[in-house]
């Protein structure tokens, strides 16, 4: 073998060498929040009680859950909901399940007059999750749910 080939696949098992040590240690950075799992439902008030709109969704992070902002709204809007509109949406409560990872449940009471102004048809949720390490995560439409009367 002569030794211009020998050097050649020295360079080239090297050079592989490197990319495979890049990938892992690009797959060791921090990944940005997951949010799965996530299931709306809407319970009409009756005579003698509220009814709600209840949003639960399993939240990851390898830093930890800092927060979870929700927002419900009508499909039938024109709203577009942003990351930067959650900024001033109400928050879920979010349990610790581990270290990285928290189950986030949102509750809104609903009352007779409101249920009578609220649009019928598909609704949606969308949610900004937030890791302990400032990464966020933002689902336009993490849910939905149908408001019937």
């Amino acid at each position: 073998m002569s030794k211009r080939i020998v050097v050649s696949s020295l360079v080239g098992a090297v050079a592989v060498g490197g990319i495979a040590i890049g990938g892992i240690a690009s797959a060791a950075t921090p990944a940005e929040p997951t949010v799965e799992n996530g299931s709306a439902r809407y319970v009409a008030p009756t005579a003698t009680a509220d009814g709600s709109v209840t949003f639960t969704a399993k939240v990851t992070d390898d830093s930890g859950v800092r927060s979870l902002k929700v927002l419900a709204w009508p499909k039938s809007s024109d709203l577009k909901p942003t990351a930067e509109d959650m900024a001033h949406v109400e928050s879920a409560t979010c349990e610790k399940s581990t270290a990285e990872t928290s189950r986030c449940t949102y509750t809104l009471a609903v009352g007779r007059e409101e249920a009578a102004d609220l649009p019928e048809g598909a609704w949606h949720i969308s949610a900004l999750a937030t890791a302990e390490d400032g990464d966020t995560l933002f689902v336009p439409e993490a849910a939905a749910f149908d408001v019937t009367r």
